[in-house]
């Protein structure tokens, strides 16, 4: 079985009984063992009760401790344990999730992220609001590995609602992360699981959602998106992969949206794209600081676009960090993939 599944991976369908549970918190984890007690110990915090809550972790065959037993030890048999038989990679640990839930609404929530005092409640009841709702998620703020506040991620809306114009705005950038976002379980029956890309596949999901569904939102800063030097957002910084798979996921966007917004979505997602990027470069440099691996992300960006506002922020950087600038008239120009 390929590691990164090239179609949306069937999820069945289980019965409508009464018996089900309204939630499936899923927990994927693979060797982030210092940060499952935070994500177990956020989730217990609010657990409704075993008949409303399915808790599951799902190891992904990690090595570095005994997953099972923290799992039972900090459960105290409340939680589910799973481990895969090898490592799958993160989408096929997605999909065991997917298709282990029992509950008719899917919290996918990586173990080393975590929730917010209220989160499941408020979620529950932007659904009960507005059930034609497929996903909802709420506001989120980044935290870092000691599990400080560093950014609050703008809100979405004022209030609580169904998203306007949700399609093109979540096309042109990706405004969510797994932590904030629940999905009802029949969406997924219908789409499919994640699939393409191990970096970018939950942009394109949520792509996918918003066109076929309505999408709920609430601006309360109820999840907590962990950035840290285990992640795989830091990982694929580091070994250049970032920009291939962004410029993938991009593409694949494309065939969901309508087709005279493409040009437009394309150009904005590739500014943001790039925008993010140059954070990146940023990053690496303070927390590394490893200098190539940052002017190789400068250059990334620029493949992305080289609008006013990009041109700008590369200035920043170069200023910030010091680094001998690279000439921007220099950086070859890249054609968008097939669709």
């Amino acid at each position: 079985m390929e590691r990164i599944p090239t179609s949306a991976p069937y999820i069945p369908e289980l019965s409508n009984n009464e018996s089900r549970p309204l939630w499936s918190v899923m927990i994927p984890v693979y060797n982030c063992a210092e940060y499952i007690p935070d994500v177990l110990n956020s989730v217990l915090a609010q657990d409704p009760g075993e008949d409303q809550m399915q808790i599951e972790v799902v190891d992904d065959h990690s090595t570095d401790t005994d997953v099972e037993l923290l799992v039972q030890e900090l459960g105290k048999g409340r939680i589910g344990y799973y481990r895969q038989p090898v490592n799958v990679g993160s989408l096929r640990n997605f999909e065991t999730c997917l298709k282990r839930s029992t509950g008719r609404l899917v919290h996918l929530l990586h173990g080393d992220d975590r929730v917010k005092p209220g989160f499941y409640k408020k979620i529950a009841s932007l659904f009960q609001n507005y059930p034609q709702a497929g996903a909802a998620f709420s506001s989120y703020s980044f935290i870092d590995e000691q599990g400080a506040t560093t950014k609050i991620y703008d809100p979405e809306a004022e209030q609580d609602g169904i998203l306007e114009n949700w399609l093109i705005r979540i096309a042109e950038r990706q405004r969510i992360q797994y932590a904030a976002m629940v999905v009802r379980r029949e969406v997924y029956e219908k789409l499919g699981g994640f699939y393409g890309i191990n970096y970018g596949e939950d942009w394109e999901m949520w792509v996918r959602i918003a066109k076929s569904y309505p999408v709920a939102y609430t601006p309360e800063v109820l999840a907590e998106y962990r950035g840290h030097l285990g992640s795989l957002t830091w990982e694929k910084a580091v070994s250049g992969k970032t920009f291939t798979d962004l410029l993938h996921t991009i593409n694949v966007i494309q065939k969901h949206i309508p087709e005279n917004h493409r040009k437009e979505v394309m150009y904005k997602a590739k500014e943001h794209c790039a925008n993010f990027l140059i954070g990146m470069a940023f990053n690496i440099w303070k927390e590394s600081p490893n200098w190539k691996c940052a002017q190789n992300l400068i250059r990334q960006a620029l493949l992305f676009s080289k609008s006013p506002y990009i041109i700008g922020q590369v200035i920043k950087f170069y200023i910030k960090t010091g680094l001998k600038i690279y000439k921007v008239q220099q950086t070859p120009t890249v054609s968008p993939l097939p669709l």
